[in-house]
């Protein structure tokens, strides 16, 4: 972990809480669901389009505090494959911030050591969108810090299709045989390929889905469920979700030292 004050002023309750937290407890992959800037905008009596504009800056509190707890890597969930579901407008708004903030937000990524990377069916974006986020790997790709993935037109039941198509085609064209197929194969044929399974997965608003997020990758992830809505999410929630994780005793299945199954109690039943 860097400096604490790089991360919370002297005396703040975030400092006191990083400062308990040993360094082998911190996740080495966050990913979030960003959830809540249309009722954030609602509460306020403000177009939905103002909830999404000030979800830029939790966007940038997030990505600059998981860097500075030295954090592998962080995905956030900016637009699904479902969301092209929503009003054309709304559509048209989100896809005009996120060019903003490919070209507002570039050399926050560049200064900060932050190596840059979209998953998801990037093809399917209009060409200016490919191209700044071509703009920002190209710009990133010698950086040697935190790996920030943002996740765009992507759903992980497509990811999963999407890499079932391909392994059929390569066994159609003989250069795989279905013998090779693992589980180390396919985490090394996603779109996060090479980048740890998450350890924490914070999902903002209160609800309690994945909502067709790395489906695959999440398997064993621990879960921090936060009621704040994600335009007032900032760098004390991501330290609060942290803390938790640091407390969980993680089994992947199995079992304690000692046979004890830890603070969770009996193992679920998938766990067994």
């Amino acid at each position: 972990m860097k400096d604490l004050d790089a991360i919370a002023p002297l005396g703040s309750p975030e400092r006191e809480v990083l400062a308990r937290i040993p360094p082998d407890r911190l996740p080495r992959h966050i990913a979030i669901i960003m959830d809540g800037n249309g009722r954030w905008a609602q509460q306020r009596g403000l177009p939905r389009v103002e909830g999404h504009r000030a979800g830029i800056r939790a966007v940038r509190e997030a990505v600059e505090t998981a860097a500075r707890l030295e954090v592998e890597a962080l995905t956030l969930y900016a637009f699904s494959t479902e969301n092209w579901k929503r009003p054309r407008w709304e559509v048209r708004t989100l896809m005009g911030l996120l060019k903003e903030y490919l070209k507002k937000e570039l050399h926050v990524l560049v200064e900060n050591n932050i190596r840059f990377r979209p998953i998801g069916r990037i093809g399917e974006l209009e060409e200016e969108i490919q191209r700044g986020l071509e703009r920002a790997v190209t710009a990133t790709q010698g950086n040697t810090g935190m790996l920030f993935q943002i996740a765009l037109n992507y759903s992980g039941r497509a990811e999963i299709t999407d890499l079932v198509r391909e392994a059929v085609r390569l066994a159609a064209a003989g250069t795989l045989d279905a013998g090779a197929i693992d589980e180390a194969w396919v985490s090394a044929h996603l779109t996060t390929a090479g980048t740890p399974d998450p350890d924490l997965l914070i999902r903002t608003s209160g609800e309690q889905r994945l909502s067709n997020f790395l489906l695959w990758q999440v398997a064993y992830t621990e879960l921090h469920i936060t009621p704040v809505l994600w335009p007032d999410f900032r760098a004390r929630d991501v330290i609060a979700a942290v803390a938790d994780f640091a407390r969980r005793e993680r089994r992947f299945g199995g079992v304690l030292e000692g046979g004890s199954e830890g603070a969770e109690g009996e193992a679920s039943e998938g766990e067994r």
